[in-house]
């Protein structure tokens, strides 16, 4: 999805909090609308990505759901440590990435798993990389289309570095997000494929 950026942007909504908007921008289905209204301060972007699954929603929640294991789907993740926590709220990982990037590590929160809805949030608390104050939620849910094919879809909202406009910040973030959900995509179908979920 193209960028909805910044609160100085026409798709951001103003909101209570001086000096925040809520950014509304970007097309995301109604019935998951409400978790990825992201407040976006005035120099932060926020963007959503979605992408159509032929698998059913619980085969690929089995892989989203697994925050000590990223780089199931994610092909930029190199190694993932939990440093402190069991896989609930508040767990915090380290994430290593794979050389080549211009950074080498991550140390991540998890801040919501809705085993009923399908909603994974996460922040980044750390780590040598320019996504600073960056907070993605994503969603599953079945397409109109049938019960066998999940909508994903995944928002965030993060700081736009010193010497970049949001459009770029967002650029370059929505294409990690599309590579991780084709990846990912490509992972559950392979698990629907052969009837089982991940160990």
């Amino acid at each position: 999805m193209a960028c909805a950026a910044a609160a100085a942007s026409g798709g951001a909504k103003k909101t209570a909090d001086p000096g925040f908007a809520r950014c509304t921008a970007h097309q995301v289905p109604e019935a998951v609308a409400r978790h990825h209204e992201h407040a976006v301060g005035a120099n932060q972007c926020c963007s959503a990505v979605i992408q159509a699954i032929a698998a059913p929603v619980p085969v690929v929640w089995s892989v989203v759901r697994r925050f000590d294991n990223p780089q199931a789907y994610k092909h930029f993740v190199k190694s993932c440590h939990v440093v402190v926590g069991d896989g609930t709220v508040g767990t915090l990982r380290e994430v290593l990435l794979v050389s080549g990037l211009p950074a080498a590590r991550s140390t991540e929160r998890l801040e919501i798993l809705d085993e009923e809805q399908h909603v994974l949030s996460f922040r980044v608390v750390g780590g040598d990389h320019r996504l600073v104050n960056y907070q993605s939620v994503t969603t599953l849910h079945p397409s109109p289309e049938g019960s066998e094919t999940t909508l994903v879809v995944e928002s965030y909202v993060v700081d736009v570095p010193q010497g970049n406009t949001p459009e770029d910040t967002c650029v370059f973030v929505d294409t990690i997000v599309k590579c991780n959900l084709q990846s990912l995509a490509h992972t559950a179908e392979n698990l629907a494929r052969k009837g089982r979920s991940p160990s």
